[in-house]
């Protein structure tokens, strides 16, 4: 069982509601600010879990949201130049917190120092989301192009791939499965598809939460 984590989502729109939404679902603790009051409004009929009105660039309001016992932030506001700020301030307050910045550009070599990973337009799914934000079960190891990740992936014990060969499954046009469990030879049509191992695989942004799904469940 996947141990319960505790995050805070800034940006209460479409996509911060369902990474909330999604995060709660796995039996994770999620907190979200929002700075819109009208909208605020609205995610109290819409969103079971806590809600802070303000802006979550502000010290104060990160220290009201108990940052510093955070696994992990995640800026999901409409504006790039905010979610950057948001990151550099909960690096300030909780230097080892894990943090997501929505992006319309990769921003880990230009604030590495304070984003750890970029959620593009390309992959602005809930479920894509949640994934980065957990971390355990799929990580980005590179980033050849803005269109084309390199994940990896850990198939778990539900999922429609688990125990199947590769040649008995269909993965979606845009992916391609590159290693075996072991890495040490690429992936082939009799790759076996292990639960609980992990594998690598190339992946457009656009297919990113369906591969996810697949190997996940």
């Amino acid at each position: 069982m996947t141990q319960s984590k505790r995050f805070v989502i800034a940006g209460g729109g479409r996509v911060g509601l369902q990474t909330a939404e999604n995060l709660t679902e796995q039996g994770h603790e999620v907190l979200l600010i929002e700075v819109d009051a009208d909208r605020v409004e609205k995610l109290s009929d819409a969103y079971l879990g806590p809600v802070i009105h303000g802006d979550a660039t502000e010290q104060s309001i990160l220290r009201q949201a108990d940052l510093r016992n955070a696994d992990a932030i995640a800026a999901l506001t409409d504006e790039t130049e905010t979610n950057t700020d948001i990151c550099m301030t909960a690096h300030h307050l909780a230097p080892a917190i894990r943090t997501l910045a929505r992006s319309e550009s990769r921003t880990e070599q230009e604030h590495g120092e304070v984003v750890d990973a970029t959620l593009l337009p390309q992959s602005l799914g809930g479920d894509h989301a949640a994934d980065m934000l957990t971390g355990e079960e799929i990580r980005t190891l590179v980033f050849p192009t803005a269109d084309l990740d390199i994940i990896e992936v850990t198939v778990s014990e539900s999922a429609p791939v688990a125990g199947r060969r590769l040649d008995e499954i269909a993965l979606p046009a845009g992916s391609l499965l590159i290693s075996t469990s072991d890495r040490e030879s690429l992936a082939g049509p009799d790759t076996l598809l292990e639960p609980s191992e992990q594998y690598i695989l190339a992946v457009e942004s656009d297919v990113v939460d369906e591969v996810v799904k697949l190997f996940r469940g």
